[in-house]
């Protein structure tokens, strides 16, 4: 039977979750671009989750193994940037590394964009 503490911790996240199960069913067209080429393994064999709830944070996406987060920006991450130093602080001290990227990156430079991923995921410390 699970203690107060845990059953209050689920009732706080229950929202996050619900929100984080829509966002994956309704994803955006970079998000969706990076999802086609990161599922499965397809990047060098590490596997990526996404909308991943970590405490009461949404993360585009995460390679858990390597402790790797990869966020990409649209145009209202330019007004919310002190919302995300501190989300981003909050992941770091969660042993988190976070990359982010603006969702024109992506569409120009796949490529690009998946070498940086890749070169964080294999100079990420071992589990």
């Amino acid at each position: 039977m699970p203690t107060a503490r845990v059953f209050h911790e689920r009732i706080q996240k229950k929202p996050n979750r619900s929100l984080a199960r829509a966002m994956r069913h309704t994803p955006v067209q970079c998000e969706k671009l990076f999802w086609r080429l990161v599922r499965g393994r397809q990047l060098a064999g590490y596997k990526f989750k996404r909308q991943v709830l970590i405490g009461n944070y949404i993360a585009d996406f995460a390679c858990l193994e390597c402790k790797v987060i990869v966020e990409l920006d649209g145009d209202q991450h330019v007004e919310q940037r002190n919302y995300d130093e501190s989300r981003d602080a909050f992941l770091k001290a969660q042993g988190f590394r976070v990359l982010r990227f603006w969702n024109s990156e992506l569409l120009e430079s796949p490529e690009g964009v998946l070498e940086v991923v890749l070169a964080a995921l294999e100079t990420a410390p071992s589990p």
